[in-house]
């Protein structure tokens, strides 16, 4: 393991706050009960709502935690390892509060038009927040990751020209798991299209797995596959295309064998069958050398292993929450483009006309 982890592990729990940061901190929470309070006047609900968001949130950071590191937040505030409630809270406010003024302001929009604007918007929110968490000291990324910014900062700033990838992919994926699940909060069924088109599920399903292994790529090296086959770094169409063709066809097969199944227990088996298929090939990739995690993911692992495979318990963990936010992805983006349901609003105490044409 290089010098360079083993400092960073020195200091990865350093979470003595400075003044500045318990300032930010206190600035974050009332932020959060300032935004509840405002929505809940307008949405009796808005805690489901809000809480749906901040679990798609702490999915991503859970999932992620090996590429950054969030320093000097008080004890009080890490809910594990170094994931922070803090910043838990405070990025689903920006994502929460900017979905419910874009859909408010933008009702008659359609769904996949207000959706580039929420990252138009919070693109441009989460650079200032991401400079404002590094100016601090709280966040400071892994040596991995320094190495794929390195000569990519805009001048003067703490902010890599790479945000313009990892800050919609991470957005992208925490909007959809609210959205995908956001009509049940309000006590209506999820809807869904009437008919598959295959073809539309592969593509979006391409998008989002490809860009997140994108974002991911410095923790992780795909090592032997043909040298065709790799169309960035380490990235491989053969692993991108394994992984989306085993979501499209498990998640469609469940669909047409149980078709009147509750959504969440459906949502529920997805996860089931595909991590019963998919964790046993993560080993054997593992196992042959040809998945490498990098020293900051492993040294993030607690040493538990499966006694099935023998696999880190970090790892196993993993594929379900990898699962479920790129599902969410898919299945958010088949509902708004389908023909039959060009819709997707989901606050409708905001703009009751709007949910009368669907949500």
């Amino acid at each position: 393991m290089s010098e360079e982890v083993l400092q960073r592990l020195a200091h990865q729990f350093d979470k003595e706050p400075t003044p500045a940061i318990i300032a930010f901190e206190i600035v974050v929470l009332l932020g959060t009960v300032a935004l509840l309070w405002l929505l809940s006047r307008r949405q009796h609900n808005i805690l489901k709502h809000y809480l749906v968001v901040a679990v798609g949130v702490l999915i991503f950071e859970v999932f992620t935690a090996p590429m950054w590191d969030n320093h000097k937040l008080g004890v009080w505030a890490y809910l594990y390892k170094d994931v922070s409630w803090v910043l838990t809270l405070g990025w689903s406010s920006l994502v929460l509060g900017t979905v419910f003024l874009v859909d408010w302001w933008s009702a008659n929009a359609r769904a996949w038009q207000r959706f580039l604007v929420y990252l138009g918007i919070l693109t441009v929110l989460t650079a200032v927040a991401e400079a404002v968490v590094v100016g601090l000291g709280i966040r400071s990324y892994a040596p991995e990751i320094m190495a794929v910014l390195a000569g990519s900062y805009i001048p003067g700033t703490p902010i890599s020209l790479h945000l313009l990838y990892y800050v919609p992919v991470f957005l992208s994926l925490v909007i959809c798991v609210y959205k995908y699940w956001a009509p049940l909060l309000d006590g209506t069924p999820i809807p869904e299209p009437t008919g598959q088109n295959w073809l539309r599920s592969l593509a979006l399903g391409f998008v989002g797995v490809f860009f997140f292994e994108l974002m991911i790529e410095p923790m992780v090296d795909n090592r032997g596959f043909p040298s065709w086959s790799y169309v960035y770094r380490d990235i491989s169409v053969l692993m991108t295309g394994f992984w989306l063709a085993l979501i499209v066809l498990t998640t469609n097969f469940i669909d047409r064998l149980l078709p009147r199944l509750d959504a969440v227990y459906r949502f529920a088996l997805y996860l089931v069958v595909l991590c019963i298929v998919a964790t046993p090939i993560e080993g054997w990739l593992i196992n042959s050398g040809m998945r490498m995690y990098g020293p900051s993911a492993t040294a993030n692992f607690s040493g538990i292993r499966t006694m099935l495979g023998d696999l880190p318990i970090e790892v196993v963990a993993a594929i379900p929450l990898y699962l479920a936010l790129v599902i969410c992805f898919i299945r958010y983006w088949e509902r708004i483009t389908a023909p039959d349901l060009q819709l997707g609003f989901s606050a409708p105490a905001l703009a009751p006309t709007a949910e009368a044409a669907g949500s």
